[in-house]
């Protein structure tokens, strides 16, 4: 069996810069992926991923899976074997574990009834 050529990929974040073009084997996880953005993301951009689970990579429409690799990633069209793949990045905003007043006084507020009785 052949050995299959590195595949050439860039990231591009959600302000349209890139992290990239480079290649990467064929075997290459979509998780090992994502460990390299995190470890080359911009510093000086916001909301920078902390984990693999705070990104999703789509690729020609498809969010890919973490256990895929990048040949099962890859989506054919025509012969394109030479061209860079363009995966884009979305960030998971941070969540929040404080909440404010007002959604804590909306919450207690649930699970009451607001009928009136006369």
């Amino acid at each position: 069996m052949a050995e299959e050529e590195p595949i050439e990929v860039r990231f591009r974040l959600f302000d349209g810069t890139d992290i990239g073009p480079d290649k990467y084997d064929p075997s290459t996880t979509v998780t090992s992926l994502k460990e390299t953005i995190i470890a080359r993301w911009p510093q000086d951009k916001p909301n920078a991923p902390r984990a693999v689970e705070d990104l999703k990579l789509i690729n020609a429409g498809r969010i890919l899976e973490n256990k895929w690799t990048l040949t099962e990633s890859r989506v054919p069209v025509g012969d394109m074997s030479a061209s860079i793949i363009t995966m884009h990045v979305v960030v998971r905003p941070p969540s929040s574990d404080k909440r404010t007043d007002k959604e804590k006084e909306d919450g207690s507020r649930q699970g009451r009834c607001a009928c009136t009785i006369l």
